[in-house]
């Protein structure tokens, strides 16, 4: 077999295993306050959500932002108007599958995972409210 047949498979990405590691991290500490995890990582073609949690009787899409150091901007912050957008599509799709209407919001979870310490973990509960245009006739 020719070299150039063979395929290597490429090397982790770290940033993934972060991303992992801060989702574990958050589902943790929202399950601690009284949060039940619905659902984790909801892959649809439009995007992802990555934690779907019911706490007192609201549907809670929660956003996760995971950074090793604090040297740079909170991590919660990176959540801009375009991802938040996005979010709000997601979470539509989600809720038309449900087929029913319930109470829902939107938090954003900021995660440092400085090497060796302990994370770091900004809860910002109602981060955002989706906006809905009135198509009335």
């Amino acid at each position: 077999m020719a070299f150039w047949n063979r395929v290597k498979p490429s090397p982790p990405d770290p940033r993934h295993a972060l991303g992992r590691r801060g989702e574990e991290e958050g589902a943790r500490y929202l399950r601690k306050r009284g949060y039940e995890i619905i659902a984790r990582n909801v892959r649809t073609r439009l995007g992802e959500i990555d934690l779907i949690a019911r706490h007192r009787g609201v549907l809670v899409f929660v956003e996760v932002k995971t950074r090793s150091s604090g040297n740079f901007a909170p991590p919660e912050l990176s959540v801009d108007e375009r991802k938040r957008r996005k979010l709000s599509v997601l979470a539509q799709a989600y809720l038309v599958g449900l087929g029913e209407t319930v109470d829902c919001r939107f938090d954003i979870l900021g995660i440092t995972l400085p090497a060796g310490g302990r994370p770091d973990i900004h809860h910002i509960q109602n981060a955002f409210q989706v906006e809905t245009e009135d198509r009335g006739g």
